[in-house]
């Protein structure tokens, strides 16, 4: 899953993204409001939003109320030292799914972001079901027919994507962002590499391959989803 920290301050930044990093995440970071709206705007693949309020060039607040002005839905978890009562009904008011006070525990914040995630895609549970396959990731497990499956990091990272979407087609720039990033130099053939991973460690029709536009996982019926 990746994700958007807007964050000014580089130290909690920077403990941030070293703490999201073992739970799979991809974090993209920028430290001002401005950009990130840009950013946002211009229609780059976020799961979610991890946002400060006291942002250089244009504040938090103002950032979420032209974004979801715009119409975009991408769920936003708010970090902020401002606790008063009055700042948290400004921040959902303008538009945040959720709000965690500075300073946080480390394990609020991932429980926090994996429920806005869950909510998002209209998950009860944080469980993942498709035709067998079973990801959890809470303990970053997978399973399929109930044995253990062994995934790398970004396999782990692109199945729950396709697993989170299921009948949406990526393209393979869209999911080489959602799993790299901004900051990582990739092998123009590294999807591929991944999606054929999956394909032989679960089964080969999980993800089918749309020629000259990229890749889907179809939905699977009900009775078949566990």
């Amino acid at each position: 899953m990746r994700i958007l920290l807007v964050e000014d301050d580089p130290s909690l930044a920077s403990g941030i993204r070293l703490a999201l990093k073992p739970e799979h995440y991809t974090v993209d970071l920028l430290d001002d409001g401005a950009a990130a709206l840009a950013t946002l705007q211009a229609g780059e693949p976020f799961d979610a939003v991890i946002l400060d309020l006291g942002l250089p060039r244009l504040d938090g607040v103002t950032l979420l109320e032209r974004l979801r002005r715009a119409g975009n839905r991408v769920p936003v978890l708010v970090l902020t030292a401002r606790d008063g009562i009055e700042d948290r009904i400004q921040g959902l008011d303008a538009g945040a799914d959720d709000y965690l006070i500075k300073p946080f525990e480390v394990a609020e914040l991932k429980a926090r972001l994996r429920a806005l995630l869950r909510r998002s895609q209209g998950h009860a549970s944080s469980e993942l079901h498709h035709r067998g396959v079973v990801l959890d990731p809470g303990s970053r497990r997978v399973t399929y027919r109930g044995e253990p499956v062994s995934l790398s990091r970004r396999e782990f990272s692109l199945l729950q994507e396709f697993l989170s979407h299921p009948g949406r087609v990526f393209t393979r720039d869209t999911l080489t962002r959602l799993v790299y990033g901004w900051d990582e130099d990739v092998e123009s053939n590294a999807i591929e590499v991944h999606v054929h991973h999956l394909r032989r460690k679960l089964f080969p029709e999980l993800i089918r391959t749309l020629r000259g536009i990229g890749y889907v996982m179809d939905k699977a019926p009900r009775d078949s989803d566990a």
